[in-house]
This record gives structure tokens, C-alpha cells and sequence, in this order.
């Protein structure tokens, strides 16, 4: 009760008068009976700007599909991808146009005017105030005065807005249009969910990270590769190494020296002179792999909790006959040339080594672009999160082979279901913000990377047998049981009972396995209950999945899965208007169209006009 009083007097504060109490009221609760805003689900982006880009910027179509309303009887098709090109794009695509005719006051007027036409569709859905502080500051009002023209008896506000659009076309038109068409951007998605992924394979994950610390609205999961790079920040030397090696096989050096200044010539030097077949880069490949697999070995080996011995493959090597023993079958190696691996003890580092995973480390921790990058993601990120009904996870929750949730041991206790993921995330902000940080919980960072009974990995990663070994028998990755049963309704709804969701409208909404829609395989789980939002975003898996990522839409009519066709590029798009082809799926419709107050926002505003009127009484009894 005292709590409470003290909370009522700060109302007071805030509302001293009944009149500003009624009117927030008032207020409150038409907010509540608005429809809710256009949640965008992407997962699986790894480092694939341009396509990433562009999703962004068309709201995985949200925009083409409000401008073929507006416009579908009354212009052509390519007059309609114009103007999406143009709020895609827009300082880029004005640049275009003028290198091939001067842009008249006409025109301007007209790309103007459909522009503040769409917006006011998208603006349909939110109060007055909350666009109005959407709007970029500088242009604010003179949007607002647009978006709300009323014709009247002498058409005296329509000359008036004449006259304001003579002003912007003869000061500065291009900024006014990128201005605006940020604010159609940030009215088509009212929140961004990112459910894992961003780091590696794409050789834009930095530029990619940019973009998102400048929206207005997000969350992120983190997936198995963004806590691989956590973890090298943090200074896990088999973290460090793994994202070295993934930024060579992949070739995407420019991430790691051009975005995060971290250089390789050590390493290069280093490998030069110590392997003799290859290129400069298949040596660099080769010597990182070899301190991957040292430094893994030794991590293994400080914990047996783990249960992964069987990854320990350096000391089963015969050098003489050039093979390796994996459970008790002789495979033979590719390269039988180890010289910096001791037979007597194959999982130190020789100095060389020690010296080059130590500049590593250095880098990795004192590079600022990459540190802010990484605060970014731990302050929007999470292991899981529980949004409107729906639960968001990248990897899995690990099962036995009953489908019952598996305990994993963690120091010394057993941690399984929510409690393992709760755990997680809290080993990971303490790893990341703690003086005190205990190389045990430095170690758990490289675990949740790839062990197999990890809730971001999933599955026994085969990285020694797919580099060393050219029989692909050996190549098998066991994959937790997990991903057997999340076919059926029955797993699904325990997961979702576990983390409190009980509403029959609840979704588990999962990243990290690539649908492959090519072989027929639907991301559509359990009758609708589980959503794979990964299809393959990466280049490198189109010709895997078949198409080239999933996202998904949800609004206030209900729910979409969207499968994306290949971008060619910003380039392509700039000059022939050219969109990301994308067929839409229904999972799930609104009887009844969901309102605000039917989301956790608006749960919070329900709560608060309690609050409010326990003061109203108040004020009554004075």
C-alpha cells in the first residue's frame, strides 16, 4: 500500500488537474481500440546486405501491396514500381532519374502527392500523435498540414497546400521525399523481430548491424553465430578462432578487416611459412583450422560436462599412414601434413600460435566499431522472447528421445526448458558486463556456439570430418531430437505452456534450420503452431532451399509466411525498378481484427488506466 501511494503521488505529478487526468484517459482508451500495428519477422540473414536491405525498405512488400491498392486501376505497372522504387530508394533513385531528364515541378508534385496518399493509408492505423512523432522533426508540421488536407467550400486548404508544396519543390524536394518516405517505412512496420543470425557467410554484417541500430523499433534473438562473435569479443580464444576461420571459408574478409579493422597479416605470415600447399588464403584457412580445433580441444578438456570427447580428433591422427580414428574407423585425410601438431601433445599451441590467437584476442577486444556493435546486440538482444501470444527462439529447446525437455548440465546443476535459456542469457550479459567475468562462463559462450545439447546449435558439428576428410560418410551431423518432434502439435503446445503461453492463437516462431522448399518441405509445423523463417537468406543456400529466405507478417487481419525469390541487386532495382519477388501463404486469419488492446502493449494500457482511475477516485474524495 505504501508502494502504491507513493506511485499515485507521482501520477499526481504528472496529472495535477482532473482535466489532464480525464483527457489521458480518454486517450488511453481510444488507443486501445485502434488495430494493431504490423509486426515483420526476419531470421537467417547472415551477412546479406543488399537483400536485407531491401526487405527493410519495402517491408517485405507491405508497401508494393498498399500502392497496388491505391493505384492498381489507375496507373500502370511500372508507374506503380516507380514510385515504390522511389520510397525504397529515394535520394539514390531521384539521382537516377536526373542523370537522364531534369525533374519538373510537375513531376515533383506528382511523386509528392502519391507519396503523402500512401502514407495516409498506412497512417489509418495509429492516433494522429504517434505519427506526428514519427515524422522527422525538421518537416514535422508541414507533413502533418499534408497528411490531413480537407477540402472545403472555396477550396481554400487545398491552395494553401498548393503554395506548401510550391515552397518544398523550389528549396529542396529530394529531402523532403527521402524524409518522407522514411516516415511511409516506419508506418508500414510498426516492429522488427530479427530471430537470429546476422553474423557470417554475407560479407555485410557490419553494414547490416548499422542499419538496425537506426530503427525505430526492434528485438533480436540471438542465434548460434551472433553468440560466436559475443563470445570473441568477450576474448574466447575457440570463439576468436571460429570466427576467423568462418571469415575465410566464406570470404568475407572485409567484414572482419575493412568494417572491424582486424587484421589477418599475422596470421597469413605465419601460415605462409609453416604450410607448403595452397594458396596464401587455403594456408590461412589451414593454420587457423588447426588452432580452431586446439583450442576446442582444449576447452573439451577442461569440461567433461560437455560430453563432447568425441570431438577430440587431433590425437586420433596416425601422421605416419595419414588417417584418423573416429570410432574405431580408419578415415583417410586429405592433407596428412600437421607440423605444428605434437604427438605427445596435440592440443597445445606452439608459441607461434600462442602469438597469433594472442594479437587476435587484442583486436577482436579493442576494436570500437565491433564492441558497439556487440552492446547493440546485447542490449536488444535475448536468448527467447514472448511478443503478443507468439515465442521467438532461434535454435531449438533440446529433447530427449521421449520429446520431454533434456537437462543440460551447466556447472553443477541441470538446466532444461525454460530454465536453460533463462540461465543462458544471464551467463551471457554476465560474460559481457562483469569485471568478475569466470572463464567457466567464458567457456559456456563457445558451448552455446556448437554444443550439441546447445539451445542455438542443435545438432554434432562435423567441422574436423568436412575439412579433413573427403568421405562424406563421416560428414553426418546427429540433429537433437527436437527437431522430430516439433512436427506435432503436442510438442509445440508444451514448449509454449513452459514459457506461459496458454492462448490457442499462440506461435512458436524458429530460425536456424533452412527450409528446403525445393524438396517439398513446408515451414508451416505442427497445423500452423510452428513457424522456420529460415529459407535460405544466404547466397550460398539458394540452391540448397530453392528460394532465398522467408519473413512473415503479422497485422491486424492475421498472420503470413512470405517466401522471397533471389535480389540481384540495389543496383538492378535502382535502375529498373526491379522488387524482390515474393508469394504470400495465409497461416492464420482474424475473425475479428486484432485491436491494440488485444496485444502486450495493450495489456500495459489497461493497467495504466487502472492506475489512473484510482487517481480519479482520489481526486473525487478531496
Amino acid at each position: 500500500m505504501e508502494r502504491k501511494d507513493k506511485y499515485l503521488k507521482l501520477l499526481e505529478e504528472k496529472y495535477p488537474t482532473m482535466r489532464s487526468l480525464s483527457r489521458e484517459i480518454i486517450n488511453l482508451s481510444a488507443i486501445l481500440n485502434l488495430p494493431k500495428g504490423t509486426e515483420h519477422f526476419m531470421s537467417d540473414i547472415h551477412g546479406e546486405y543488399e537483400a536485407f536491405c531491401h526487405i527493410l525498405n519495402n517491408c517485405a512488400g507491405v508497401i508494393r501491396e498498399k500502392a497496388d491498392m491505391l493505384y492498381k486501376e489507375k496507373l500502370s505497372d511500372r508507374e506503380i514500381e516507380e514510385i515504390c522504387t522511389i520510397i525504397y530508394y529515394p535520394r539514390e533513385k531521384l539521382s537516377l532519374i536526373k542523370k537522364d531528364r531534369v525533374i519538373s515541378s510537375d513531376r515533383y508534385r506528382l511523386i509528392i502527392n502519391r507519396m503523402i496518399e500512401i502514407a495516409a493509408v498506412l497512417s489509418s492505423k495509429y492516433t494522429r500523435s504517434k505519427v506526428r512523432k514519427a515524422m522527422p522533426e525538421d518537416y514535422a508540421y508541414i507533413i502533418d498540414e499534408l497528411l490531413h488536407a480537407q477540402k472545403d467550400e472555396d477550396d481554400n486548404q487545398i491552395r494553401y497546400h498548393e503554395r506548401i508544396l510550391d515552397s518544398i519543390i523550389g528549396i529542396d524536394a529530394d529531402d523532403f521525399i527521402e524524409s518522407l518516405a522514411g516516415l511511409i517505412k516506419r508506418l508500414a512496420v510498426d516492429h522488427l523481430h530479427i530471430v537470429g543470425d546476422i553474423f557470417d557467410r554475407g560479407k555485410g554484417a557490419d553494414k547490416i548491424l548499422d542499419l538496425l541500430m537506426k530503427h525505430h523499433s526492434l528485438d533480436i534473438q540471438w542465434g548460434n553465430h551472433d553468440i560466436l562473435w559475443i563470445g570473441a569479443v568477450a576474448g574466447n580464444e575457440a570463439c576468436i578462432s571460429n570466427v576467423v576461420r568462418n571469415c575465410i571459408k566464406y570470404n568475407t574478409l572485409q567484414t572482419l578487416e575493412s568494417g572491424y579493422g582486424i587484421s589477418l597479416r599475422d596470421l597469413t605470415v605465419f601460415a605462409g611459412d609453416t604450410y607448403d600447399n595452397g594458396s596464401p588464403m587455403e594456408k590461412a584457412l589451414r593454420a587457423i583450422s588447426v588452432i580452431q580445433f586446439k583450442t576446442e580441444g582444449q576447452t573439451i578438456l577442461r569440461h567433461p560436462e560437455y560430453e563432447m570427447k568425441d570431438r577430440l580428433l587431433l590425437d586420433k591422427i596416425d601422421p605416419d599412414n595419414g588417417t584418423v580414428d573416429i570410432n574405431g574407423k580408419k578415415y583417410e585425410l586429405n592433407d596428412p601434413s600437421l607440423p605444428t601438431v605434437d604427438r605427445d601433445s596435440p592440443y597445445r599451441l606452439n608459441s607461434d600460435e600462442q602469438r597469433i590467437i594472442n594479437g587476435l584476442k587484442k583486436a577482436f577486444t579493442n576494436s570500437s566499431r565491433l564492441q558497439k556493435h556487440i552492446r547493440f546486440l546485447l542490449k536488444k538482444g535475448s536468448m527467447y522472447f514472448c511478443s503478443n501470444n507468439n515465442l521467438l527462439y532461434h535454435g531449438c529447446i533440446p529433447l530427449d528421445d521421449n520429446g520431454n525437455f533434456f537437462g543440460v548440465r551447466i556447472f553443477d546443476g541441470i538446466y532444461k526448458g525454460k530454465s536453460l535459456l533463462d540461465l543462458a542469457d544471464r551467463i551471457v550479459r554476465n560474460v559481457c558486463y562483469s569485471k568478475n567475468k569466470r572463464d567457466e562462463e567464458l567457456d559456456f559462450l563457445w558451448y552455446l556456439w556448437c554444443g550439441r545439447r546447445s539451445p542455438l546449435c542443435g545438432r554434432n558439428i562435423k567441422t574436423f570430418e568436412r575439412y579433413f576428410i573427403n568421405d562424406k560418410s563421416a560428414w553426418t551431423e546427429e540433429s537433437d531430437p527436437y527437431y522430430r518432434y516439433y512436427e506435432t502439435e503436442k510438442c509445440c503446445s508444451m514448449i509454449l505452456r513452459e514459457f506461459d503461453l496458454y492462448s490457442p492463437y499462440s506461435h512458436i516462431i524458429n530460425g536456424h534450420t533452412p527450409v528446403l522448399a525445393s524438396r517439398g518441405e513446408q515451414p508451416i509445423k505442427a497445423n500452423g503452431m510452428l513457424l522456420v523463417i529460415d529459407g535460405g537468406f544466404c547466397r550460398d543456400y539458394h540452391s540448397k532451399t530453392g528460394i532465398a529466405g522467408y519473413t512473415l507478417i503479422f497485422n491486424s487481419h492475421g498472420l503470413r509466411i512470405k517466401s522471397h525469390q533471389p535480389f540481384e541487386s540495389i543496383e538492378k532495382a535502382l535502375e529498373e525498378n526491379v522488387d524482390i519477388v515474393s508469394s504470400s501463404q495465409l497461416i492464420e486469419t482474424e475473425k475479428n481484427r486484432v485491436m491494440v488492446k488485444d496485444t502486450d502493449n495493450g495489456r500495459r494500457i489497461m493497467d495504466e488506466i487502472d492506475d489512473l482511475y484510482e487517481l480519479l477516485e482520489y481526486y473525487k474524495r478531496k
